[in-house]
């Protein structure tokens, strides 16, 4: 399979429906005869390898099966519809933070929890495994001045949560920071400070690498490119296939999923640099 033939929505579009079958107590043999499938199609579904199994006959059908709620339908099927046009366009995904279609689900938090290397170049904020508490305040603060305090806060637990990740000592995290993302002085010299120590103890751990790219480097790569973080994957325990890497690029109005190979070796090559680069 190409990796112009997987898209970021068919992997969490499989990874929802796998939980929500789980959940519900179906076996996936179960599962694929109500659809009237073979056990090997819906495990190339829950695994994201197939978008023509992705038909909303399909996706109600499981829903029905799984009991699923009418957010969790509307989510399965804003996911189903994207992997279509994805799968029409040949990879790619961009999804706008204002549209709701998919409620509070996070596609990238997904992707991240399967990931088993991440490597991220971060120019003015932190990347979110690696901030503290007050720091992650700051940058809600930041971003949306006006929401309720329990909002905010809830946020910021989100965050903390996916620090997790940074615990499993098979997961690897590669970091490399312009100079800015530690001089910007998120929530003030006291957060900042607190956020650099945490920063130092963080690349103590054997699975945690945090580099800096100084004001100093000439020329860069990082100078002419937004933040960003490449997920790679394990092998998928059924179908015994890698999936491909993708890269996450967030902006202030939605993320940009990239995946195909010609996409993913232009930033590995960034990244590569960057690694020469810093220090």
């Amino acid at each position: 399979m190409p990796a112009e033939d997987s898209t970021s929505a068919r992997r969490t579009l499989g990874q929802k429906l796998r939980a929500l079958r789980k959940k519900a107590s179906v076996s996936q043999a179960a599962a694929a005869r109500v659809l009237g499938i073979s056990t090997q199609t819906m495990g190339r579904l829950e695994e994201g390898l197939s978008a023509r199994s992705a038909s909303d006959l399909y996706m109600n059908t499981l829903c029905n099966l799984y009991h699923a709620t009418d957010d969790e339908r509307r989510l399965i099927l804003a996911l189903a519809s994207e992997t279509r046009r994805t799968a029409q366009r040949g990879g790619g995904w961009w999804q706008p933070h204002l549209d709701r279609e998919i409620g509070d689900f996070d596609p990238y938090t997904t992707l991240e929890d399967q990931a088993i290397r991440l490597t991220a170049w971060a120019i003015i904020r932190l990347p979110t495994l690696v901030r503290t508490p007050a720091y992650s305040r700051a940058i809600a603060w930041t971003d949306t001045p006006n929401a309720p305090t329990d909002h905010t806060e809830e946020r910021v637990h989100r965050e903390l949560k996916r620090q997790a990740r940074l615990d499993d000592p098979n997961f690897t995290a590669e970091i490399f920071l312009s100079e800015a993302a530690l001089r910007e002085e998120w929530g003030g010299p006291a957060v900042m400070a607190e956020q650099r120590q945490h920063l130092t103890e963080l690349d103590q751990r054997p699975n945690v690498s945090i580099r800096v790219v100084p004001f100093t480097t000439r020329n860069h790569i990082g100078a002419l490119l937004g933040s960003f973080t490449l997920l790679e994957f394990p092998m998928m325990p059924k179908s015994r296939m890698t999936q491909p890497p993708i890269v996450h690029i967030e902006e202030h109005i939605g993320d940009l999923y990239l995946e195909r190979a010609a996409e993913i070796a232009r930033y590995k090559s960034a990244l590569t640099e960057l690694r020469n680069s810093s220090t």
